[in-house]
């Protein structure tokens, strides 16, 4: 497989990335509006029983499946990729289907007991249903990136959001009576919605393909057995430790509001908290991300393919390069959202805390961003069990520190936990980093040179802003996002100017 081959690809999940994000962002400002603080952080909670869960039946299996097809295709073999992808379904849709009736048979005991709030039992069944779904698509997304072709899995993204958004959209205004008015139960349904829609179109995919010859029962169970055996095999350990870290973000989403209580908060408020910050402020926090996100799927094959040739000089242009656009992108989402949070966060949801909570989790951009760069690099060097131990390490001190802070400063203990959690996160990645890869770290044009650029460039605009907004009549969302595009070019220039950023720089030879 060429490296052209793979680069487009990239870039083909890239775009859609870059889509996908934008319509989960205006559903999140949809759902905001919808549901309202605190049914958005009752649903925010159903999320926790949906990673684990997935994480069980589907994302171990998809990582096994891309890898053997991988392997498979490469040998020239395309019936055994397809048994392989038979035999990762079957795997799949029967743990799903088992989990799916323990969710739905214990809804009200998970409720009760795991989430703390009862009225999440009806959304957890109704969400039982999607499992086996998620089963079959994941397996068939697995497949296409085991062979390289990333458009179906790009466009299962496309579909599932698409229909999940405009189901929800039409369901709410058709049962608000005219009004846009949803409920969480809704808001589930369209999750079961847009992937079975995937699913139905991941599923014509695979029809479209050339029929291989039919072989004997004997022979076709052989094979089953053969790769049921190899793909257990590989998926249990990545199963295993992506399952630990998932339990350890559930736990954490489901002590946050149980905490916000013990400062002090009814159960309504704390609810209505963690809404705001998890489905409000978080999502504007983690938009920038998607150009890091996009970077990292696009390192870890670079990354993987020097370190295979031993090419030191070209893993230490990389990573100097990496780590410099993410921190500057980091620095420059810290200042606007510094300057521009809070009106972002009220002109957007109405709501003074989503403005207030984007202000204070700014600092954590360029060390957020970073670390996303980081694991990738640590990942494409063949090191994955450390970019693992790090992440247990980041969550088990944030936890830690949820239960004490969080009692005694409230909201705010949050935001300072998950602060020196990501510090402590990033430091263990630069430290693996540094040690396998003896790059140059350029301070003057990755942190100096942006951060004088951005507070200058974002102190000029904000007041721009200001001005505007008493003397022109353009809606305030609009001239927020008017100044951002103008802020964004205008960066770009004076870090060109001054030579921080060079068009060079990301030649990869």
């Amino acid at each position: 497989m060429s490296k052209n081959t793979i680069i487009k690809g990239t870039l083909i999940l890239t775009f859609a990335g870059l889509l996908t994000r934008l319509i989960g962002f205006f559903y999140r400002i949809f759902l905001s509006k919808a549901l309202g603080a605190e049914a958005l952080g009752l649903y925010q909670l159903i999320f926790p029983v949906y990673g684990i869960c997935f994480t069980i039946y589907a994302s171990g299996i998809q990582t096994a499946i891309s890898k053997l097809v991988a392997e498979e295709a490469a040998k020239g073999s395309t019936k055994s990729a397809k048994r392989v992808l038979k035999t990762g379904i079957l795997l799949s849709v029967t743990i799903a289907s088992i989990i799916s009736i323990i969710i739905y048979n214990s809804s009200d005991l998970i409720a009760t007991k795991l989430l703390l709030h009862p009225e999440t039992a009806s959304s957890l069944r109704i969400l039982a249903y999607v499992f086996p779904f998620c089963g079959i698509t994941a397996c068939i997304n697995g497949y296409y990136f085991g062979l390289k072709k990333a458009g179906v899995p790009a466009l299962t993204q496309l579909v599932e959001q698409i229909i999940r958004v405009g189901f929800v959209y039409f369901a709410a205004l058709y049962f608000g009576g005219g009004k846009i008015k949803a409920t969480c139960e809704l808001a589930v349904a369209g999750i079961v919605f847009g992937e079975i829609a995937s699913n139905i179109y991941n599923l014509i995919s695979l029809t479209t393909q050339k029929k291989e010859p039919k072989i004997s029962k004997g022979v076709e169970n052989q094979y089953q057995s053969r790769f049921l055996h190899a793909l257990a095999k590989m998926s249990v350990p990545l199963t295993a430790n992506r399952l630990f870290i998932s339990v350890l973000h559930s736990f954490e989403a489901i002590l946050i509001p149980a905490m916000l209580q013990k400062s002090g908060l009814s159960d309504s408020e704390a609810l209505s908290l963690f809404g705001i910050l998890n489905g409000m402020a978080i999502p504007f926090l983690l938009f920038p991300s998607t150009i890091t996100n996009s970077l990292s799927v696009l390192l870890l094959p670079a990354i993987s393919e020097a370190s295979a040739k031993q090419n030191t000089k070209l893993i230490a242009h990389t990573v100097s390069v990496s780590i410099k656009y993410s921190l500057i992108l980091g620095i420059f989402s810290t200042g606007f959202f510094l300057f521009f949070g809070s009106p972002l966060g009220m002109s957007v949801f109405h709501i003074e805390e989503a403005g207030t909570y984007l202000v204070v989790m700014a600092w954590l951009c360029p060390f957020l961003y970073t670390a996303t760069t980081l694991s990738s690099i640590i990942n494409g060097l063949g090191k994955a069990h450390l970019t693992f131990l790090n992440s247990v390490a980041g969550l088990s001190l944030r936890i830690i520190l949820l239960a004490l802070i969080i009692p005694k400063f409230g909201i705010y203990g949050y935001l300072i936990s998950v602060l020196i959690s990501q510090l402590l996160t990033t430091a263990l990645d630069v430290i693996i980093v540094v040690k396998n890869i003896p790059f140059k770290f350029d301070a003057i044009n990755s942190l100096l040179k942006p951060g004088i650029i951005t507070f200058f460039a974002c102190s000029v605009f904000y007041r721009a802003y200001l001005f505007l907004k008493t003397v022109s009549k353009i809606p305030d969302v609009a001239l927020i996002v008017l100044c951002a595009f103008a802020l964004t070019a205008i960066t770009l220039y004076l870090l060109k100017a001054t030579n921080a950023i060079k068009m060079g720089e990301w030649k990869i030879t």
